[in-house]
């Protein structure tokens, strides 16, 4: 099982199953790329693999932003798919993490490609482990419709129940219309939704991972 209750403080996150994929759901603005690399860091200092899947981010920063959040990154832990079509299709290693570069956020086909590479480096350097963030669904959706990304999350959700790894996935709650939410939330295990509060902060709730939705809770 699989841990994030350190990250956010639920109980419904206390157990997350192997092969679990979580989609985090939140205005702009409201923590949930940082959720999403707090989730996979605090797996990687136990020594679990990780994944980014970057739409906006390139690599060298990610790779850069993720030692500073684990200072102890070994070799060959940290996979990268870099989305923005800045770098060509290349493949290679940045500051010793795997990247591996896609022509665009909407290059479905090369994104999961590129995620089959970093998993199958990660599990031949040992690590049984790992936790994978896409960040975010909400530039795919700008690329391609959202039925073709339910397909995508869909069966890249199988591809990391084979692994025995578990996935975050981002999503702006606010640019996009309740049928494509509700479209693509159906690819996933559980949900945490993020909220803004009139009186400043933020509020987080946890549903699908332990029956009945959990209360809101000041983050």
């Amino acid at each position: 099982m699989y841990d994030f209750s350190t990250v956010l403080d639920f109980d419904a996150l206390q157990s997350v199953r192997p092969g679990s994929s979580i989609l985090i759901s939140g205005p702009a603005m409201s923590g949930k790329e940082r959720l999403a690399y707090d989730v996979l860091a605090d797996g990687a200092r136990d020594g679990d693999g990780a994944v980014v899947v970057t739409t906006s981010d390139q690599a060298k920063t990610v790779v850069s932003d993720f030692r500073d959040l684990v200072p102890e990154l070994e070799e060959s832990q940290l996979g990268v798919i870099d989305c923005r079509g800045e770098g060509g299709t290349d493949s290679g290693s940045v500051d010793g993490a795997y990247v591996h570069q896609v022509s665009s956020p909407g290059d479905l086909t090369g994104i999961g490609i590129g995620i089959t590479k970093a998993l199958e480096g990660l599990h031949n350097s040992g690590r049984e482990r790992g936790r994978l963030a896409l960040v975010s669904l909400s530039t795919m959706l700008t690329y391609t419709d959202k039925k073709t990304v339910f397909k995508f999350c869909h069966v890249l959700s199988s591809r990391l129940d084979s692994a025995g790894y578990i996935g975050v996935f981002t999503i702006d709650s606010s640019a996009h219309d309740e049928q494509t939410i509700q479209v693509i939330k159906q690819a996933f295990d559980g949900l945490i939704e993020l909220r803004d509060v009139e009186t400043g902060g933020r509020e987080a709730r946890v549903l699908g991972l332990s029956g009945e939705p959990t209360a809101w809770k000041q983050l």
